[in-house]
């Protein structure tokens, strides 16, 4: 066949690189930073484009919180595949965040995307309370997995999936503040010491 009629592949969809865009420069520069000529340019779309898949930057950057939220469990699933006990499990948890510090990033590890984004929103943004009803659902995932450690002890369960859940967050902080996942790798540690002391 010759090269001529080899047909172009398919663009993406602009929501999809809109998307894909607002996530490299919220991440990069923070959410009240980046405007929306950066986004449209930086997927190369018409501004119109953003327009017809988002009603306004709220609503993109709700869309990014939750792309965000998404990759994280996607992490999190494909580490859990591996891990057998509940320790594994919950373990798995830490894993999960270690991949997200040691992804490519375009300028540089910066730590939690959603907490970034976050400390960015006003209070009673709906931005933060979806930050937050992630940071529930990783507190809730490690509760589940504390849970089969401690068969009899369920009134346990609430500290330490907080204290762990705890431990996490402040070395996702110091590892954004860092760049790099050292801090993480610590806590991993101090967090299977802990689990092995059940």
């Amino acid at each position: 066949m010759p090269a001529s009629s080899i047909p172009a592949p398919a663009r993406r969809p602009a929501r999809e690189l809109l998307l894909d865009a607002a996530a490299r420069l919220f991440y990069a520069r923070g959410v009240a930073a980046t405007g929306i000529d950066t986004i449209t340019a930086e997927a190369g779309v018409a501004k119109k484009s953003l327009y017809n898949n988002f009603t306004s930057k709220a609503d993109l950057v709700d869309a990014y919180l939750q792309a965000r939220h998404e990759e994280w469990l996607g992490l999190y699933r494909s580490r859990l595949e591996g891990a057998v006990t509940p320790a594994e499990q919950a373990l798995a948890v830490f894993d999960a965040y270690l991949d997200h510090a040691n992804a490519a990033y375009q300028h540089g590890f910066r730590g939690c995307g959603l907490l970034n984004a976050a400390a960015e929103l006003p209070t009673g943004d709906p931005g933060r309370a979806a930050v937050r009803q992630h940071k529930e659902e990783v507190q809730d995932l490690l509760a589940r997995h504390v849970t089969a450690l401690l068969p009899g002890r369920e009134s346990q369960v609430p500290a330490v999936a907080a204290h762990l859940a705890f431990l996490l967050e402040g070395a996702m902080a110091r590892a954004g503040l860092e760049g790099g996942d050292a801090p993480l790798r610590q806590a991993r540690t101090i967090a299977a010491q802990l689990l092995d002391a059940l």
